[in-house]
């Protein structure tokens, strides 16, 4: 038995074989695995007895489900309007500069990857980022300067 199909029964066991079960199972997978493969998302099919089509479907609908591996840390910039009046593109040139890569790239040490994201719901503290599962909000270029310097040597 493979890893994935491992780790995608143990997800089922926990969580169920239902239909209701796809998200939290995803939600497992990209924990354990930090993204979606394509074999990840077969074995779900199989072990949910849902179509492959009705997996990537899921998966590939929400942006928190990546279904392409990501860096150790996944840096999710705000993209409303909101994020954007108050300096968000300032923030993007920033971590851009200091990662040297742009949107939708990973870094060639596998450690950052940069998104552009729908709202993180901190509209009222914007510019925010995640990284990982830490928000950042009320962002400057200083701060976000001091933040990435701190993942960069110290993690």
């Amino acid at each position: 038995m493979t890893e994935i199909r491992e780790l995608v029964k143990s997800l089922a066991d926990k969580y169920g074989r239902e239909r209701e079960s796809l998200i939290p199972i995803l939600q497992g997978i990209v924990l354990k695995e930090n993204y979606l493969s394509e074999e990840a998302m077969t074995e779900v099919a199989r072990e949910l007895d849902l179509s492959a089509a009705q997996v990537y479907g899921t998966a590939s609908f929400y942006s928190f489900l990546d279904t392409e591996p990501r860096g150790k840390y996944v840096i999710r910039v705000c993209k409303t309007i909101t994020c954007d009046m108050h300096g968000k593109k300032q923030i993007v040139r920033t971590i851009e500069d200091l990662l040297k890569i742009k949107v939708g790239e990973t870094s060639k040490n596998k450690k950052f990857t940069l998104l552009e994201t729908n709202c993180l719901g901190w509209c009222h503290e914007g510019p925010v980022m995640l990284i990982n599962d830490q928000p950042y909000s009320a962002l400057t270029v200083e701060k976000v300067h001091s933040i990435l310097v701190d993942y960069i040597k110290n993690r």
